[in-house]
């Protein structure tokens, strides 16, 4: 009986011995999974600095890319202000030739050439239109006007000839260099006289103006026609 008693007290103590040691291994195990979560996320940090460091140096990098953008982009702008300084009054300069070359022209079109021309003065005006496109209008009014020196074109008018008789004629412009005007019956021809500033009645090319008035409505093939001019004049 003493010896069962002695083994069972031995056996107590075993296992009381045995669940200190599983509590001191789980503290153990809990402090080794805290160390390795500690460490984890010190890793994980770590790599989170590493990752702002390069990030701040890009992000340092494009701040000063910007910045000299920015300069560029400031003294883009006083460029631009210079240009428009300059570019306004030259562009005005620009209509006001225009204005006073359509009206010393022989008087083809008038209407559309100064309606032209006084849409540009309104655009001139406009805060909703940029600079570039004022720019580009008036370049494009110069433009046809130019061509208007290389081409040939039939069209209709009223006229009032020095007679008092006003009547529709079909129209001739040959170039810039003459204007003329003959009636459906061919009976009247005539012509712009730019020396004086008035339309004439000038039958002698009546037959040349009738050919020229086929050719530029396309009714027969381009020939030489022989018509008056008036001769040219020295530039002022």
């Amino acid at each position: 009986s003493v010896f069962a008693q002695s083994v069972d007290q031995v056996l107590q103590a075993e296992l009381r011995r045995l669940n200190l040691a599983q509590q001191s291994q789980e503290r153990i195990n809990n402090v080794v999974e805290e160390t390795r979560s500690l460490e984890d996320q010190y890793r994980a940090i770590n790599k989170e600095i590493d990752g702002l460091r390069v990030y701040n140096r890009l992000m340092g990098a494009q701040t000063e890319g910007q910045k000299a953008v920015l300069e560029d982009i400031a003294l883009s702008m006083d460029q631009v202000d210079v240009i428009n300084r300059q570019i306004f009054p030259l562009m005005e300069r620009m209509i006001d030739g225009l204005e006073q070359s359509v009206a010393l022209d022989i008087p083809f079109l008038m209407e559309e050439r100064t309606d032209r021309v006084q849409n540009l003065k309104d655009i001139m005006e406009r805060s909703d239109v940029s600079v570039a496109e004022k720019f580009r209008k008036v370049m494009e009014a110069f433009q046809i006007e130019m061509d208007y020196g290389s081409t040939i074109e039939p069209y209709k008018q009223t006229l009032t000839l020095e007679d008092g008789t006003t009547r529709d004629y079909n129209m001739l412009r040959v170039g810039r260099i003459g204007l003329y005007f003959q009636s459906e019956d061919t009976n009247i021809t005539g012509r712009w006289d730019n020396d004086n500033r008035q339309w004439v009645l000038d039958n002698s090319a009546r037959n040349e103006v009738r050919k020229g008035l086929r050719i530029a409505n396309q009714l027969i093939a381009p020939e030489l026609i022989l018509v008056p001019v008036s001769a040219p004049t020295e530039a002022q």
